[in-house]
């Protein structure tokens, strides 16, 4: 994030100045980049976009606040697509998603590109239902950090 991150007037971010970092391995499935474009500890959110190659996926989680998404290219499967119940999003497409959605599946079935703002954290979970993270603004930020 640029200097303008600590602003307290606001942030501008120069998108394609910002260097693409890899989304840590153990909430995601295959190729998963993101750029974090503001972290907004006030309202518990941030806001940030993802690079998300063919046949890559999300973990399993719960929005614990909710959120939205501009998917800007491709195509995804959210919470499985309308064959299991979901949503089939193709872009330009957008969603507002409510607290307590839970997704167990969101896959990318072409390259795409998709912003999300999302305004509380987000509970990852394996196979039995643990949590194996609690991500929030700072656990983002913690990861930006670490992948710079």
């Amino acid at each position: 994030m640029s200097e303008a991150a600590n602003s307290t007037k606001g942030d501008y971010i120069q998108m394609d100045e910002v260097d693409w970092v890899p989304f840590p391995e153990h909430l995601c499935t295959g190729d998963i980049k993101f750029k974090l474009l503001h972290v907004s500890p006030e309202r518990g959110g941030w806001t940030a976009i993802y690079d998300c190659k063919a046949g890559s996926s999300f973990g399993p989680h719960t929005h614990l606040g909710p959120s939205e998404y501009f998917l800007l290219k491709g195509r995804m499967q959210v919470r499985g697509g309308e064959a299991a119940g979901g949503a089939t999003a193709v872009a330009p497409g957008y969603a507002y998603e409510l607290c307590d959605v839970h997704h167990d599946h969101t896959e990318f079935d072409e390259d795409s590109e998709l912003l999300m703002i999302v305004y509380g954290p987000l509970n990852y979970i394996d196979d039995g239902g643990k949590t194996i993270a609690l991500v929030g603004c700072s656990q983002m930020l913690e990861f930006w950090n670490a992948s710079r």
